[in-house]
């Protein structure tokens, strides 16, 4: 079973984000903002990081240049799950090493679509 840590500072989506994926079979580890984060990540060891980009303090696409220069996570799949629609934000997203771009609002199938290819890749 694949474990998946799930940020974003928003509570409603953070739960509705982890229900999906445990309905889908993944172990969830749950962060509300990218410093607990980034610890989860070096502690816990996911499959994979389910991230919004905006978020207080540190946003989601320095929490993945952070995890890219950690040898211990820098190959953890980094699925982008925000409300950032333009195509400029993608591209730059997936320059900072995104390799998964969702955006909100989405559903359950979507969701569960991008972490499978962000494991797979």
């Amino acid at each position: 079973m694949n474990k998946v840590l799930v940020v974003d500072d928003a509570i409603s989506e953070l739960e509705l984000i982890s229900s999906y994926l445990r309905q889908s079979g993944y172990t969830v580890i749950a962060a509300t903002d990218a410093r607990e984060a980034l610890s989860k990540a070096v502690e816990q060891k996911p499959d994979a990081i389910v991230a919004d980009l905006v978020m207080p303090g540190m946003s989601g696409l320095e929490l993945c240049r952070c995890l890219q220069q950690n040898p211990a996570t820098k190959q953890l799949p980094i699925i982008a799950c925000t409300s950032k629609n333009k195509d400029l934000d993608r591209l730059w997203a997936m320059k900072q090493g995104i390799k998964v771009y969702v955006t909100k609002p989405f559903t359950k199938e979507e969701l569960i679509s991008a972490v499978k290819y962000g494991l797979n890749q």
